[in-house]
């Protein structure tokens, strides 16, 4: 008993400077919501400006302009976040194509070449999505040149297709990536299924269909339930380096709109109050979404 309580201990130990980060990086800082309840004026101290208490929650829903802002930002965060659950299946469908290549050394190339994107940094890839696809870039100059086009095809500063444009460009970064974890649920699948499987006349086709795609389903339920709890949480990174003047309508998703008032508009402690809401809702489909898991596979994921 005693060596027991002993071994628990030490592995506590091990976890404790993992619980101070985790404590430091997403507790800590949420003492900065109370900003919502002043007029925060930078660089006065939070002493020097005025208590208003719940006017920037009031102001959310009392002007018609900044009612109709909101829709439409929730309408992008909404469809981008939609968009990436419908494409979260591509990651299981590459796994298991890519498992059946039996080229070791083609397929190591493969994994890295498709892995890399998610190290890239969105800067980068804006920076290769302005060298491709503006006016003069490598795409128009080939398509003009070839006389398929006369004139440049606006891709980067024009609103069309927006939420297709933001789904690729997200994809290819993060395919190869999402792939790695399923691709570690595949090396687990006992390998006398196969064999069994083999014997009984089962052809490629039929071992993916029938033992590797529902050995897959547990983990990409997992996944999804975790992607629908983060629903409102699409991220900044990507849609900052997109946005422009002429895509700003549908690319500015609430991580971004946050930011832009918070940082570049008028008001931190109304991006402080948008962003507190935006937790709170967030919290609310992780509860909603642990009691769909819990009912349907008898688990929890927190």
């Amino acid at each position: 008993m005693r060596k027991s309580s002993t071994q628990s201990r030490r592995l506590f130990y091990c976890i404790v400077p993992f619980i101070i980060l985790s404590f430091l990086f997403s507790y800590f800082p949420l003492h900065g919501w109370i900003y919502a309840l002043f007029d925060y004026k930078p660089p006065l101290k939070l002493s020097q400006c005025d208590f208003v208490g719940l006017k920037w929650f009031k102001t959310l829903f009392a002007n018609k302009t900044q009612v109709a802002q909101m829709v439409q930002v929730m309408k992008n965060t909404f469809a981008m976040s939609l968009l990436g659950i419908l494409t979260s299946m591509l990651p299981i469908g590459f796994a298991v194509f890519l498992n059946e290549i039996k080229c070791k050394w083609f397929k190591n190339l493969v994994q890295t070449l498709t892995t890399l994107p998610n190290f890239i940094s969105w800067v980068l890839v804006y920076s290769v999505a302005f060298s491709l696809f503006t006016d003069s870039g490598m795409v128009n100059t080939l398509l003009q040149n070839l006389g398929i086009i006369t004139s440049p095809i606006r891709f980067l500063d024009s609103d069309a297709h927006t939420y297709l444009w933001m789904t690729l460009w997200n994809l290819w970064k993060g395919l190869g990536w999402g792939a790695i974890m399923y691709l570690a649920a595949i090396a687990g699948i006992d390998a006398e299924l196969y064999e069994a499987a083999r014997v009984d006349g089962a052809n490629r086709f039929q071992l993916m269909r029938n033992i590797t795609l529902p050995a897959l389903m547990p983990t990409f339920f997992v996944l999804l339930m975790m992607s629908v709890a983060n629903f409102l949480n699409n991220g900044m990174d990507q849609y900052y380096v997109f946005q422009n003047s002429f895509n700003k309508e549908h690319i500015q998703v609430l991580d971004l709109y946050v930011y832009n008032i918070g940082m570049t508009g008028s008001s931190l402690s109304l991006a402080t109050a948008i962003s507190m809401l935006k937790s709170i809702i967030s919290v609310t489909l992780l509860v909603l979404v642990n009691l769909v898991s819990k009912k349907t596979r008898g688990e929890s994921i927190i």
